[in-house]
C-alpha cells in the first residue's frame, strides 16, 4: 500500500493495514454515521468507517500502462463472434487513458456511508444507507461478477428515498450493499472455502451486527446463489429474497444442455426460447466461466498485469452486454475499481470455489430446500428469460414473478428506476410480516 491516510485526531497506533493494494484509506472519526447500536460493539465485531483515497501515482501508472498497450490483430469477421472488436474497443481505451476521471466515482462513493468490519477472519466492506422513513425495510443487496458495489449506486436513492421518485414512503428500504470477499474493498481470502454458502452466513452475521432483526435480501449473478443460500439456511430474521438470475433450469433440461443435445420434446414456446438462449450462452459466451472455474490463477496473471486485458475480459460478458447496455463511464468505473484494488484474480476464484458450476441450475442451487418466500424478476436481455413454469417448479414458495420490458443482466445498473420499482412490488407483501 502506497499510503494510508487518517484524519486529524485519530491515534496513529490504531491505523490498520487492510490489504488493499495501492489504496489509501482514511479511518475518519465519523461516529455520527454509525447506527447507535454499534457503539457497544466488541473489538472483534467493530465496524470502522471507511474512505477511499487513491494515490495520484496509481492513476498515473494506469495511464502509462494503457498507453503502452500492445494490440492484437483485428478480428477476421465483420461481427463480434470472435469477441470484443478491435476498432471500437480502441476508442474506449483511448478515452480511458486520456479523459476518464476516476475521482468522480471516488467522490460518489465517499459521499456515502462506507464501513469495514471483520467477519469470519476477513474484512468486509459495505455501504450502509438508512432511509429517513421510520418504517423502512432493511435490505441487503449482493452484486456479482464482473460487477461490484458500483452496480448498485443508482438504486440507492430510489430505494431509500421513494417519495423522491414517485413512490410511497411505505416502500422505503434501509440499504446494505457489501463487497463480496475478494472483490473491491473487501479483504482477499487467503485460503479456500469462501463459496456462496459461506458468504451467505457472513451476510447474516453482518445484518445481525447492524441490529436488523427482520430484513430481506436481493441478488443477481453471484448475488443470486448467495441470496438463495441465505434463504436455504433460513438466516435469522430473513423474511424473503428477490433474485434476477434465478436457478430454474430443470435437471432433465440441464442434462441435455451439458451434453450439447437438441431441445427436449414438449417444451412450451417460452421454455424453448429459454433453452435456445442457454444453449447459445453455454456454447459461445461462457468461456470466461470455464477458465475462471478451472484456472483462475493462470488467467489472473494477464488480468493483474494488463489493464486493457482486464477491460476486454469484462466488456465481453454476455455477448458484450456492458458495451451494449451500459454507458462508457459506468463500465470504466467498474473496471478501474478492479484494477486499482488488484482483485481480478481473487474475484475469479469464486468460480473455482464452486468448480465452475452454473448458478442457474435448480438442482445445483438446491432450490427445493428453500421454504422462505422468493420473488423473481425476469429482464429481457438477461442470459436467459426464465419461464414462469420452470420458476414455479424450482421455488415452492414463489410469491412474485414478473417479466420486465427492458433491462438485462446488470438490471440495477442499466434500469435503476425500473429495478427499484420491481423490488418495491416484490417485497410489499413481506412488510406486513415484520
Amino acid at each position: 500500500m502506497d499510503s494510508i491516510k487518517a484524519s486529524a485526531g485519530v491515534d496513529h497506533g490504531r491505523r490498520r493495514f487492510l490489504g488493499i493494494a495501492g489504496m489509501g484509506i482514511a479511518v475518519a472519526g465519523a461516529a455520527n454515521l454509525l447506527p447507535r447500536q454499534l457503539a457497544a460493539a466488541s473489538t472483534g465485531e467493530a465496524i470502522r468507517p471507511f474512505r477511499i483515497s487513491v494515490p495520484d501515482e496509481q492513476l498515473l501508472d494506469l495511464r502509462r500502462r494503457i498507453a503502452a498497450t500492445r494490440w492484437p490483430d483485428p478480428e477476421t469477421v465483420n461481427d463480434r463472434s470472435q469477441g470484443v472488436r478491435l476498432a471500437k474497443f480502441q476508442e474506449v481505451v483511448r478515452y480511458w487513458g486520456t479523459d476518464y476521471d476516476w475521482r468522480k466515482v471516488e467522490a460518489r462513493l465517499n459521499a456515502l456511508p462506507q464501513f469495514i468490519t471483520e467477519i469470519d477472519g476477513l474484512d468486509i466492506h459495505f455501504i450502509h444507507v438508512r432511509s429517513k422513513h421510520e418504517n423502512a425495510l432493511p435490505l441487503i443487496v449482493t452484486h456479482g461478477w464482473p460487477g461490484s458495489v458500483i452496480e448498485q449506486l443508482k438504486i440507492i436513492d430510489p430505494l431509500t428515498n421513494p417519495t423522491g421518485h414517485g413512490a410511497n414512503a411505505s416502500d422505503a428500504f434501509h440499504l446494505v450493499i457489501p463487497s463480496m470477499p475478494g472483490y473491491g474493498f473487501s479483504g482477499k481470502p487467503k485460503g479456500t472455502g469462501w463459496n456462496p454458502d459461506r458468504i451467505a452466513r457472513a451476510w447474516a452475521e453482518l445484518m445481525k451486527r447492524l441490529g436488523y432483526t427482520r430484513y430481506v435480501a436481493q441478488g443477481g449473478d453471484w448475488g443470486s446463489p448467495v441470496s438463495s443460500a441465505m434463504a436455504r439456511q433460513a438466516a435469522a430474521g430473513l423474511l424473503g429474497i428477490h433474485i434476477n438470475l434465478p436457478a430454474t433450469i430443470p435437471p432433465e433440461v440441464a442434462a441435455v444442455l451439458a451434453a450439447g443435445g437438441s431441445a427436449p420434446a414438449g417444451l412450451s414456446v417460452k421454455e424453448r426460447a429459454a433453452f435456445d438462449s442457454l444453449d447459445t450462452f453455454y456454447k459461445k459466451y461462457r468461456a470466461y466461466g470455464a477458465i475462471m472455474g478451472t484456472r483462475p490463477q493462470t488467467i489472473g496473471y494477464a488480468l493483474a498485469d494488463s489493464p486493457v486485458g482486464l477491460a476486454a475480459w469484462i466488456y465481453d460478458y454476455n455477448n458484450g452486454e456492458p458495451e451494449r447496455l451500459l454507458n462508457r463511464d459506468d463500465v470504466l468505473d467498474d473496471v478501474t475499481l478492479y484494477w486499482l484494488t488488484n482483485t481480478a484474480t481473487s474475484a475469479a476464484r469464486l468460480y473455482w470455489e464452486t468448480a465452475g458450476q452454473s448458478v442457474v441450475l435448480a438442482a445445483a442451487q438446491k432450490t427445493t430446500e428453500i421454504s422462505l418466500p422468493v420473488a423473481i424478476t425476469v429482464f429481457p436481455e438477461e442470459v436467459y428469460r426464465a419461464p414462469e413454469t420452470w420458476a414455479r417448479r424450482a421455488y415452492r414458495n414463489l410469491i412474485y414473478f414478473h417479466e420486465a420490458d427492458k433491462g438485462g443482466h446488470f438490471a440495477a445498473w442499466e434500469e435503476p428506476e425500473l429495478f427499484s420499482a420491481e423490488l418495491r412490488a416484490a417485497f410489499r407483501s413481506l412488510r406486513e410480516a415484520r
